[in-house]
């Protein structure tokens, strides 16, 4: 007894009797012919499903990691600004009005200052990104003046808008 003899029986049996028939009706040559064309359809959905995504996965792998990688260190950098900025002794407000005025000097008639306390409003017009981040950055150190506020929009000219940044220890 072979295992084409063996019938199934039930209610799948009786549903799967047509196919069956149909099979059993075919050629020798022609069932070698569907089983070699499912094998390879088979073989393909299963590369299409289950390895391809899992390939492409690894292959992106290397590149993610070296932008996660930059991107860690570019906040390491960050926190190690942060504490060598806490550890400076703080300046006082009329040091870092000075150094205020001599950062915002530096953009020229786009920029205009106003100190209001212990915040300071920078409005600027068409100043480009290396000017501001430039400004951000001495503002930062030389004044010990820290953001609060931006609202800022870019425009063909460079950054317009205001930059409120607290002074003086103000929070």
């Amino acid at each position: 007894m072979t295992d084409d003899d063996v019938e199934p029986s039930g209610p799948l049996a009786t549903r799967l009797a047509p196919v069956r028939a149909w099979w059993e009706g075919l050629a020798r040559r022609e069932r070698r012919l569907l089983t070699f064309g499912a094998s390879v359809l088979g073989a393909y959905l299963l590369f299409a499903l289950a390895v391809q995504p899992a390939w492409r996965t690894l292959s992106r792998a290397p590149a993610q990691l070296a932008a996660l990688e930059a991107q860690q260190q570019a906040m390491q950098r960050m926190a190690a600004e942060a504490r060598e900025l806490r550890a400076m002794p703080p300046v006082n407000p009329e040091q870092s009005a000075t150094a205020l005025k001599a950062a915002t000097e530096r953009l020229g008639d786009r920029a205009k200052l106003s100190l209001q306390g212990d915040r300071a409003v920078l409005t600027v017009t068409g100043v480009g990104t290396g000017q501001l981040s430039g400004w951000l950055s001495e503002v930062r150190s030389g004044a010990r003046a820290r953001p609060v506020e931006a609202t800022l929009t870019r425009g063909t000219s460079g950054y317009s808008g205001n930059i409120v940044v607290a002074i003086g220890g103000g929070s």
